[in-house]
C-alpha cells in the first residue's frame, strides 16, 4: 500500500520533513483512514506515527569577529610623537589664522611644511614665521 500522500500530509501537519516520519506497521489501517491534519496529530499523540530525531551535525555557533577598533597593536613611538607635534603646530597655526595674522596662502604653506616634517616644534615655527612679532 502506498502512503506517500499520507506522509506528506503528516509532514505538513507536524511540521517536520517527510524522511523523519515513521508509520508503525501494526497501526497502518488507522493511518490510512486519517484524512485531516487533526487526525494525524491525534495519531502522533497516540503513538501510531513516530518522528525520527534530527541527525547530522550541530549548527556551528558563529564567532564574533574582532573589529578594527578592538585591535590593540603596539604603535611606533615616532608616529605618536609626529601626531602630537602636528596637532600642536596645526592648532597654533589655526590660532594665528583666526587672529588674522596669516593669510590663506601662508597657512597652506605652513601646513605643508608641518606635514613634510620641516617644522620640528613651536619655536622652529616661530623662527620660520620671522620672529615673535606675530606671537603674543
Amino acid at each position: 500500500m502506498n502512503l506517500r500522500k499520507k506522509k506528506t500530509l503528516a509532514a505538513k501537519a507536524i511540521k517536520v520533513g517527510k524522511k523523519r516520519i515513521i508509520f508503525l506497521t501494526p497501526r497502518l489501517e488507522e493511518v490510512k483512514e486519517a484524512i485531516t491534519k487533526q487526525n494525524i496529530k491525534d495519531l502522533q499523540k497516540e503513538g501510531a506515527i513516530l518522528i525520527k530525531p534530527v541527525k547530522g551535525r550541530k549548527k556551528v555557533i558563529k564567532r564574533k569577529k574582532r573589529g578594527v577598533g578592538k585591535i590593540k597593536k603596539k604603535i611606533n613611538k615616532r608616529k605618536t610623537e609626529y601626531a602630537t607635534m602636528t596637532r600642536k603646530l596645526r592648532k597654533s597655526v589655526a590660532e594665528l589664522k583666526r587672529t588674522k595674522s596669516l593669510n590663506l596662502e601662508q597657512v597652506k604653506d605652513i601646513r605643508n611644511k608641518i606635514r613634510n616634517k620641516f617644522l620640528k616644534n613651536k619655536n622652529h615655527l616661530k623662527e620660520n614665521l620671522g620672529g615673535l612679532n606675530k606671537w603674543k
